[in-house]
């Protein structure tokens, strides 16, 4: 029989069949397995030790009466005791090559792996720009972070509804249609929208700064918009067509489409319901003639009221997100909520979804897993916000720009024999790759700093490297005369070198790998598993000659260099980056 998937559920479930054997799962006993020290073995589990300790047990005498009911493992694992009571597994080569065998593909990873969320709806909520502005580098992470927690949720099993809940109202929209209708600029906005639209909102704002008589015009246009006027509609919605149209060429190159784009003027008609239940349910009050929930309990939010109506009887951001929660709850029947923003909306969130809590309490509504994402600012070298030489934000198609212009010069160098058509396809592959990965390899909570040299390179934990590592085994088995998708690789034998055993060992810690990041919410969790698993490919590869006279040894190791690449890409794939043939 082969190993499952994920072996360290294995592990844990052996672990509590043994237990309960002994009468310990009623009384507490948690296994704790863990992916192990190399030097150890595979797994541990440390669940010997907080238990003997609670019972006043001998913790390595109780490791010692759990390993004698897994027996049934013998046949997979090397088992010893460590230390106090550590019980160490160590996958015997039979037993890896089996688990290589069973996930030789990218759809059999995917359907050895969505056994942990079949079945449940997850809506994802990223990105989120403001129409009429150009997206800039601050809408980067969103964006990255966002679409590669949507594959990872969608490779557990899930049914994942991508939305992007665009800022398409408010009062800016008053003076920009005010300028709209005075001073167009139609070539303009037929070439760069997004630019005609930050000047004409940058002249309606200065205008009505300078004359008070604009001012009114520019609220008086507003007020027409919010009142359904015609024309004023007609302005709005060329305003959003053409908002995202533009943001859609940057998804483009991301390999972003979203479901649904519900914008906050979608849940404008949305709002009274949420007043009305928060009042029937004693968690909402007037306060100073606005609308307020208070939460006595929170040690920071004692005397922060969260505001969900203002005093003019308008809405605000926070009735806005409440009725998002409930429509998402009750019209996709959502089982979790991931919205992911940078880390300056934390208090609003976490407000929101505290109130949201205890409104679904009280109504009785069924109440999704609600996560709130954080993220930190990109820096440039100095530590400050990244921004244009002179002082301006940096926009997001600009960067990407440079990064396919910097990607081709090294892929120029690289290969110079290559026709330039391929290489400027290779550098449009890497060059967004290296944006995409410099941000998915950090640990998302953290400020990153945003270094072009260390970006695009060939050396180091980057996009290029392991991009590289994928052509490269793709290499060799153009050399060897085999496709990659069929290699014909049947009666391969177990590993036998100790550079084969590591990399096999590793290949099947990618369960463990997609499981941590996908259940933290950290890509950053994958993006340092591929990293060190293209490491230990190298260090197979110049250990261990592939294409070798002896047909054992060649196929064996040749199994071992696929399933690397099929590994290599599916994780790659998971993060949101596509992967080349060559490089």
């Amino acid at each position: 029989m082969n190993l499952p998937f994920n072996v360290a559920s294995h592990l844990d479930a052996a672990l509590r069949a043994s237990a309960a054997l002994l009468g310990l799962t009623d009384r507490g006993f948690q296994p704790e397995v863990r992916v192990a020290d190399p030097a150890n073995g595979d797994f541990q589990a440390n669940g010997a030790l907080a238990f003997a300790k609670s019972e006043k047990q001998n913790p390595r005498a109780l490791a010692q009466q759990i390993v004698d009911q897994l027996g049934q493992l013998d046949a997979d694992f090397d088992i010893n005791l460590a230390g106090p009571g550590f019980i160490n597994f160590r996958l015997k080569p039979g037993a890896l090559l089996g688990w290589l065998q069973a996930y030789d593909s990218e759809a059999h990873l995917q359907a050895g792996a969505a056994s942990v969320r079949l079945g449940q709806t997850w809506l994802v909520d990223y990105s989120s720009p403001n129409t009429a502005k150009q997206m800039h580098v601050g809408h980067l992470r969103s964006a990255v972070i966002g679409e590669a927690i949507c594959r990872l949720l969608a490779f557990s099993g899930a049914r994942v509804i991508r939305d992007n809940h665009i800022g398409d109202w408010g009062t800016q929209f008053g003076k920009l249609i005010w300028a709209y209708k005075r001073h167009l600029d139609q070539a303009a906005l037929a070439s760069e929208p997004l630019e005609e639209f930050e000047r004409l909102y940058k002249l309606g704002n200065s205008s009505a700064e300078a004359d008070p008589a604009v001012l009114t015009e520019a609220q008086q246009e507003l007020v027409k918009l919010q009142a359904g006027d015609a024309a004023n509609l007609a302005i709005w919605h060329e305003i959003n067509r053409a908002s995202l149209a533009a943001f859609q060429e940057i998804y483009d190159q991301l390999g972003i489409r979203f479901d649904f784009t519900h914008g906050e003027s979608f849940y404008n008609d949305k709002v009274e319901r949420i007043y009305r239940e928060l009042s029937e349910a004693g968690l909402a009050r007037e306060s100073e003639g606005a609308l307020v929930v208070f939460h006595p309990e929170h040690p920071r939010f004692a005397k922060q009221p969260f505001l969900i109506r203002k005093k003019d009887g308008a809405a605000n951001y926070a009735s806005s997100d409440l009725a998002t929660v409930l429509y998402r709850a009750e019209h996709f029947h959502a089982d979790g909520i991931v919205v992911v923003t940078d880390y300056r909306q934390a208090d609003h969130f976490e407000q929101l979804y505290l109130t949201a809590r205890k409104w679904f309490a009280a109504k009785n509504h069924p109440l999704p897993e609600l996560h709130h994402v954080t993220f930190g600012a990109v820096t440039g070298e100095d530590g400050k916000a990244l921004k244009t030489r002179d002082g301006g934000t940096i926009r997001l198609k600009d960067l990407l720009h440079e990064a396919q212009e910097r990607a081709f010069q090294l892929v120029s160098e690289r290969s110079p024999d290559f026709p330039e058509a391929e290489r400027r396809e290779i550098a449009g592959v890497v060059g967004v790759a290296s944006v995409q990965y410099a941000d998915l390899s950090q640990n998302r909570s953290s400020d990153y700093v945003f270094a072009w040299d260390k970006m695009i390179s060939l050396e180091g934990n980057t996009a290029a490297y392991l991009l590289y590592a994928v052509a490269r085994i793709r290499s060799i088995f153009r050399k060897a005369g085999l496709d990659p998708a069929q290699p014909a690789l049947a009666g391969a034998t177990a590993p036998e070198t100790a550079q084969e055993v590591a990399l096999a060992r590793k290949l099947v810690k990618f369960s463990d790998a997609t499981l941590l990041a996908t259940s933290t919410l950290r890509p950053h969790f994958l993006s340092l598993y591929l990293y060190e698993l293209a490491g230990e490919f190298s260090a197979f590869y110049a250990a261990d000659k592939v294409i070798v006279e002896d047909e054992v040894v060649r196929t064996r190791r040749l199994l071992l260099c696929h399933r690397t690449l099929v590994v290599l890409e599916t994780g790659l794939h998971l993060l949101g980056l596509r992967t080349l043939e060559r490089m």
